[in-house]
């Protein structure tokens, strides 16, 4: 399940030094000057997960292979950015192409690094990003109105759908808020998402701190978080420069440098849970003795559709699902404990995988 999570903002708020430390690279070239980053950078980024380790070591597992997410570094838009201003469309276009958005905003003071508004202001960064991908959505939406307009009148049903769904995201762009404010019927959301819409995808807002603001935040991360609630978005803060500076450290080196800044983890951590989070997305397990392995999969998938995502055939050939509730695995010590204290379940095809399940299929070839 490749899902990718845009990281946006203006020049020079911490993007691609963010991105470095996700990535462990320097992939991304972190200069003082706009559109350093001139091509997208993807990166592929373990999701963080001590549950895997502790069930790999009940086995023990000889391999631990952890859910992945990909985080793409976009160049900073600018004001205009949908007119085509700095290197706009090209980007706009990358935006679109994601699962979610990352919204960055620095939430620091620094004279020696330039803000290409000449001011910090992260409410108004965010304001000009939002501005910028809420008239590309506008241009875009407003283009395809007379074309569905002539089909629907021709009783083509989807076109009808479409462009009723075209109406519902205009009505919240013209009001100034982004196309994910509009309340969507379960019917439409796969038309919904075919719009391509940039203001409808998931939306993380990250102030970007400085370092004595890592743990707790600041006035100016503060009114991000407000702004998140406001908008529908969810919100984290992380000192970028730091997490840049932890992803050069050992594992030993880390927790003693972290308990120096009086962080019980490093904010990655907490920014990819909240990406993997605001995708709606949550994890089963497989154990074994050759590996122990976390697999992505949507809130609300069926048994079937989790066992889809190892391999299409395990869907198509699904018998049962023989399941442990990962507290029991734990407690019980593995599957064999499991079994005899009765906390090993035969599940169907109706079952609803539940986060942190593990899980052995059955099915025919």
């Amino acid at each position: 399940m490749a899902l990718k999570v845009a990281i946006v903002g203006l020049p020079n708020v911490g993007k691609s030094t963010l991105f470095n430390a996700l990535t462990q690279t320097a992939a991304a070239q972190a200069a003082n000057y706009p559109f350093c980053t001139i091509e997208p950078n993807t990166g592929d980024v373990a999701v963080p997960e001590p549950r895997l380790d502790a069930l790999a070591a009940i086995i023990p597992s000889k391999e631990i292979i952890p859910a992945r997410i990909n985080f793409v570094d976009i160049a900073g838009l600018v004001r205009g950015a949908s007119k085509g201003e700095g290197l706009g469309n090209q980007f706009l276009a990358n935006i679109r192409d994601c699962d979610a958005v990352a919204f960055v905003a620095r939430c620091f003071e620094d004279g020696d690094i330039t803000h290409v508004e000449g001011r910090i202001d992260p409410l108004a960064d965010l304001d000009i990003i939002e501005t910028e991908l809420m008239l590309a959505d506008l241009e875009s939406l407003e283009k395809r109105v007379v074309n569905l307009e002539k089909r629907a009148k021709t009783g083509d049903k989807d076109s009808a759908q479409t462009l009723r769904l075209v109406h519902l995201a205009l009505a919240e762009l013209n009001e100034g808020r982004p196309a994910r404010r509009a309340q969507v019927a379960a019917e439409d959301e796969k038309a919904w998402r075919m719009l391509q819409l940039l203001t409808s995808k998931p939306a993380l807002y990250v102030s970007n701190v400085d370092e004595a603001s890592a743990a707790e935040g600041n006035e100016m991360s503060r009114t991000v978080a407000e702004r998140a609630k406001r908008d529908g978005a969810d919100s984290v803060h992380i000192s970028a420069q730091i997490e840049s500076e932890i992803a050069l450290l050992d594992v030993a080196e880390r927790g003693e440098f972290l308990e120096t800044l009086g962080l019980h983890e490093p904010g990655l951590n907490r920014l990819i849970r909240e990406a993997y989070h605001l995708l709606g997305l949550q994890t089963y397990f497989t154990v074994g003795p050759k590996e122990a392995r976390a697999w992505t999969i949507h809130k609300g998938d069926t048994a079937p559709q989790a066992a889809g995502v190892i391999h299409t055939d395990f869907e198509k050939g699904f018998i049962r699902a023989e399941t442990i509730a990962y507290d029991d695995y734990i407690r019980l010590k593995g599957e064999a404990g499991a079994r005899e204290a009765g906390k090993l379940r035969q599940e169907g095809k109706e079952y609803v995988v539940q986060d942190g399940d593990v899980m052995n299929f059955r099915f025919n070839v």
